[in-house]
């Protein structure tokens, strides 16, 4: 049986692993003519952490940061999009997938990763990974590693070329 692959998570830390890894869900997107579901993780600051920032800044200081640096996520994700866009469609009419959704949560990353492609009905989660050396993830493991564990869904973890 072929499995059938309508929608895909891709969960991005923002780093270079993350961009090389959107390639292969855009790609996958388009064979399939899937969409894809942007999700970024902001891991929660520790509440005593927390307490000290709202009692320097002040709490709406605090989430005025808090949403400008969404919003300015958001912006920088849709930006990039439309450049790969551009990139990948020089010979086409339109990009050949679509972005459904742009999520930032927060929370532990793998938990939230494997929450959303859940409660999303995303068919595959794909996300890139360091590959800093067996050693470091042996001593220091990984979100990729844990999600792959975890995870009910298929998972495409894609390293970036050295």
């Amino acid at each position: 049986m072929i499995p059938e692959i309508k929608k895909i998570l891709y969960a991005t830390d923002l780093s270079g692993s993350a961009k090389h890894a959107f390639n292969y869900a855009a790609t996958i997107a388009g064979k399939f003519d899937a969409t894809i579901i942007v999700l970024h993780v902001v891991e929660t600051i520790p509440s005593n952490t927390e307490w000290q920032i709202v009692e320097y800044l002040g709490q709406d200081r605090w989430k005025e940061i808090q949403e400008k640096k969404k919003q300015d996520f958001i912006e920088s994700v849709k930006k990039n999009l439309n450049n790969f866009c551009d990139e990948i469609s020089s010979n086409m009419k339109s990009c050949p997938f679509i972005v459904e959704e742009i999520l930032i949560k927060e929370g532990i990353p793998v938990d939230e990763i494997i929450k959303t492609a859940d409660s999303k009905n995303c068919d595959m989660v794909i996300m890139g990974t360091h590959g800093y050396g067996m050693l470091t993830d042996a001593l220091i493991g990984s979100t990729a590693r844990r999600v792959v564990r975890r995870s009910k869904k298929p998972v495409m973890v894609i390293r970036r070329p050295r």
